[in-house]
């Protein structure tokens, strides 16, 4: 403990959301009630839980999706602001991200109920997946269900609960921390020596020797988030799937990269665009990103077993920070 009442200090607080974990370092001084700050950082993330959760059944996600055809429904500021950035990642990248591929990942054995189809059904479920079909209306701020739209913002949702936490615990007075959620994290301020969040970019960690060297970046109102071959994967007849759907093919991504980090000035882009640039592949995706402006890194394993990494001058301008 530190016997100065005033003198600012780190303090680390935590829980769980979203079938994973969160944290927050945050410089704070005495004055500071912690249990007050984790109940406001709790209260956001379980207000994005209820509004976009698929394995909560009342959910604002989960009755959009169960809808009839033609109706419409308002949305709360939080959905229709990750609704909106995620039809607009979709449009960008040619469909190779999309919200509306909740019935693929179901299908594939991704989504609540865990249970992979036939091939049957899986094509079935492909034919209910396109992000067009989405009809928004922005003055009311509201959506369309056409029939039988199944979306999922699983793959930047996360993104978004991060940035929220960010701006209640600005909202609150905090000038410097670091949050973090299920791996997305945000950065802003200094810690009280001055110098900035610090962290170390995922990548390749197989054999010590084979591994790449470490990327650091520092996170001054700036996000992070990574995905990739790394993660969730099923077996099945003696192959192995990735977790990541192309939503433009119905079928697991081929040759995914090992991962793919995106910086943004907020996590939910970085979130949205980790996965599209996933789907795209090591070498078009980063031929995209490059094209695009964006700030990304990718990684790989070549057939000899050594380490394809590559980097946008985005990303490598973070990077000398």
């Amino acid at each position: 403990m530190h016997s100065d009442t005033t003198r600012a200090h780190i303090d680390i607080l935590g829980g769980a959301t979203m079938g994973t974990t969160w944290s927050v370092k945050l410089v704070t001084a005495r004055r500071n009630d912690l249990h007050v700050l984790h109940a406001a950082i709790q209260a956001q993330l379980d207000r994005v839980v209820a509004q976009m959760s698929n394995w909560e059944t009342g959910s604002d996600i989960s009755r959009y999706n169960a809808a009839p055809a033609g109706t419409w429904h308002v949305l709360p500021d939080a959905f229709w602001t990750v609704l909106s950035c995620a039809l607009d990642i979709a449009r960008t990248s040619g469909g190779a991200y999309d919200p509306t591929v909740g019935p693929l990942v179901d299908a594939w054995g991704f989504g609540p109920s865990a249970r992979c189809l036939e091939l049957a059904a899986r094509e079935a479920a492909h034919e209910r997946v396109g992000w067009t079909r989405v009809v928004v209306d922005a003055s009311q701020q509201r959506v369309l269900q056409p029939g039988r739209v199944q979306l999922d913002l699983c793959a930047i949702a996360k993104g978004h609960a991060v940035d929220a936490v960010a701006g209640e615990l600005r909202r609150l007075g905090i000038d410097s921390a670091l949050v973090e959620v299920g791996g997305e994290l945000y950065g802003f301020g200094h810690k009280p020596d001055g110098s900035p969040w610090r962290v170390v970019v995922e990548g390749w960690q197989g054999d010590e020797e084979d591994a790449n060297e470490p990327r650091v970046l520092a996170l001054d109102g700036l996000a992070v988030a990574t995905s990739g071959d790394r993660w969730h994967r099923r077996f099945e007849q003696d192959r192995e799937f990735s977790h990541t759907l192309d939503p433009r093919s119905g079928r697991p991504v081929e040759n995914a990269p090992v991962a793919v980090t995106v910086a943004a000035r907020d996590a939910m882009h970085a979130d949205g665009w980790a996965t599209a640039l996933t789907v795209l592949g090591m070498h078009a995706g980063h031929a995209f990103a490059v094209e695009h402006g964006l700030a990304a890194r990718f990684v790989d394993v070549r057939a000899d077993g050594s380490i394809d990494e590559r980097m946008t001058p985005a990303f490598e301008v973070l990077l000398a920070a």
